[in-house]
């Protein structure tokens, strides 16, 4: 019972012979090359396997040694066909003396919100209204035509370049293409790929690859240093309370991190173009109107309002949440730590492409967007009931805070910086 990874999992593999093991035994097994992981109390060795996970081999090695249970129905929308592969991999499982979860977690809260997520898929908040997704995908063709057509009827002028360059941005491509790549479009998979690749390939010019990689760790692991890329700020940024006191007591100092509220403004149009496809359609389209100068100047307007749109709204939610290293939290409340809602109105929905229900986002990454409203009293419901807070904002506030958040951040390692 126990032993090294690789040879329980030959023995489990040739013999049918399978272990019962401690959680003790098997927070053993974290490390690159000797990774356990549990899933409804069977144990599988994944040490393997991480190698050719489509998801990423990260997203796996940050719950070795851990339940996965939650994270593994979250991110995958066909479970039975997902087992088929696990079979090989499975070892055994806990022992009966074990309970189901790690690290003191409260089991009747685990238990209450799984049979929460049973209750809205027999009530069909994972299936998808179509016609919803190809209106959505119609406006943002509409929207590039109907900039196509503007240029052609009324010219070059600064204000119908301006007015083009608010269409473009609108168009925002970027709700689309993050539904798709959360796989909650199609009952078949194989679809949502094609067609995240198509929207953020050939209409956002992004790799769907490198989006992969890097955001369903952050699902997996939100605002956990190491762990969730996008507080990986690549010295750029200190955030929350913890790093910001980190790098002060260590003299890091890349930036002025004491002004980074401030210059937070300018380094939000970033390109994440990578397709030859995508230059190839927007060189053909806009230099039968612009010189190439004009329409690089063009391209770049564009992306600067998108990135601005994009990233405020997506980071209000997150930074101004608690940032720290892991905690081993159970999926209610690591999500609700790391994340909050912005009131719903028809405007806040269609701005945010409906990431204003960023709770019931996270703790349910496959529902459909149109559905987080259905989902969102009894999420909240399950946690006045365990007294996990619940937090909502106004769409101004939400901004205001992450602003007022960076510069608490700077402020707490500028006095780390000099005085300690």
């Amino acid at each position: 019972m126990g032993g090294g990874g690789q040879q329980t999992d030959r023995i489990a593999g040739t013999n049918g012979r399978f272990g019962t093991y401690t959680w003790e035994e098997v927070q053993k097994h974290t490390k690159s090359g000797d990774q356990w992981i549990v899933v409804e109390r069977k144990v599988y060795n994944v040490s393997q396997w991480v190698k050719r996970h489509p998801g990423g081999l990260r997203i796996i090695g940050h719950y070795a040694g851990e339940d996965a249970t939650d994270a593994f129905h979250a991110f995958h929308p066909n479970i039975q066909l997902v087992r088929k592969y696990m079979k090989p991999l499975l070892i055994g499982e806990l022992e009966a003396s074990e309970p189901s979860q790690d690290r003191q977690k409260n089991g009747a809260l685990v238990e209450d919100f799984r049979a929460l997520r049973e209750r809205l898929e027999a009530e069909g908040c994972f299936k998808t209204q179509p016609l919803f997704f190809i209106l959505h995908l119609g406006h943002i063709l509409l929207l590039e035509a109907i900039a196509l057509m503007l240029l052609w009827y009324f010219g070059t002028g600064w204000i119908n370049t301006a007015i083009v360059s608010v269409i473009l941005a609108t168009a925002q491509a970027g709700w689309l293409q993050h539904d798709f790549g959360h796989l909650s479009v199609f009952k078949n998979s194989r679809w949502d790929h094609l067609l995240h690749k198509f929207v953020i390939g050939h209409l956002k010019g992004a790799s769907a690859g490198w989006w992969n990689h890097r955001h369903f760790q952050h699902h997996a692991k939100p605002n956990i240093f190491k762990k969730d890329p996008d507080v990986n700020m690549l010295n750029a940024f200190v955030v929350g309370n913890v790093q910001p006191v980190e790098y002060g007591v260590k003299k890091i100092k890349t930036l002025p991190y004491n002004h980074q509220h401030k210059y937070f403004f300018f380094t939000l149009s970033l390109p994440l173009s990578h397709l030859v496809s995508y230059y190839v359609r927007y060189f053909l389209c806009y230099t039968q109107f612009y010189s190439v100068l004009w329409a690089v100047l063009l391209f770049n307007i564009v992306r600067f309002m998108e990135s601005h749109w994009f990233v405020w709204v997506t980071q209000m939610s997150h930074i101004p949440m608690d940032i720290d290293y892991e905690k081993h939290q159970d999926w209610l409340n690591m999500q609700l730590d790391a994340t909050c809602n912005i009131e719903q109105s028809f405007f806040n929905d269609w701005f945010s492409g409906h990431l204003n229900f960023q709770i019931e986002h996270h703790l349910f990454p496959t529902m459909p967007r149109h559905n987080y409203w259905r989902a969102a009293p009894r999420v909240r419901a399950l946690c006045d009931k365990y007294g996990v807070k619940y937090q909502e904002k106004g769409l101004y506030e939400a901004f205001v805070d992450i602003v007022r958040s960076l510069e608490k951040s700077g402020e707490l390692w500028l006095d780390a910086y000099l005085n300690k």
